[in-house]
């Protein structure tokens, strides 16, 4: 698993349960050290080591932890950047979904050794979509859901999501749109501002 990944986890665990609790979590996987290099490589026992000990030491289930940290990588100001890459996507969020099945290629002009499993939008009726989350990140799907719930708010929109299993080795959120401009979405500028 890519580092800037796991540089992630951490960095939401770090933040929300504090550096003690991430210490805790790196004992108990035993990898023998306790920060992870956004440009390195890991292997996915490594990965898996430390998703498990995360479950363990911080007696969460996992898929709950990784939604709240999909949550933590839109809303945290430690992480704008991911922020401002997800708006481009579009004006709405409804635009916004639809840009999605171009995020992986999106995540690698950033960082171009960073591949993202695929995505496809699938629009059900109206307002009612399904998000593919193709295999090959474990987790994925439920960081997503937490990326899409946050990116709601950060919208000013009422969404409904749920996890809806499996089909083909993919994994299925539906998404939907309760209400646009529900509340008053997070201000966002096109143009970075310098200090």
């Amino acid at each position: 698993m890519h580092g800037l990944i796991n540089r992630a986890i951490q960095a939401f665990v770090t933040s929300t349960y504090g550096a003690d609790r991430w210490e805790e979590v790196m004992e108990q996987a035993g990898l023998g050290f306790t920060e992870f290099e956004a440009m390195l490589y890991y292997t996915e026992e490594q990965s898996g080591s430390m998703l498990t000990a995360m479950e363990t030491v911080l007696a969460r289930p996992l898929p709950e932890m990784l939604e709240d940290m999909g949550t933590f990588l839109v809303s945290n100001p430690q992480v704008e950047a991911l922020r401002r890459l997800l708006r481009f996507g579009g004006v709405t969020y409804v635009e916004f979904l639809h840009s999605l099945d171009d995020l992986p290629d999106r995540a690698r002009l950033a960082v171009s050794d960073l591949h993202l499993p695929g995505l496809e939008l699938l629009e059900q009726a109206q307002d009612q979509f399904e998000l593919i989350c193709q295999p090959g990140l474990p987790g994925y799907a439920h960081v997503l859901m937490g990326v899409l719930r946050a990116m709601a708010d950060d919208y000013g929109d009422l969404v409904f999501l749920d996890h809806s299993g499996t089909h083909g080795g993919a994994e299925v959120i539906s998404i939907t749109l309760v209400e646009t401009k529900f509340a008053a979405g997070r201000e966002f500028d096109l143009g970075a501002h310098s200090l």
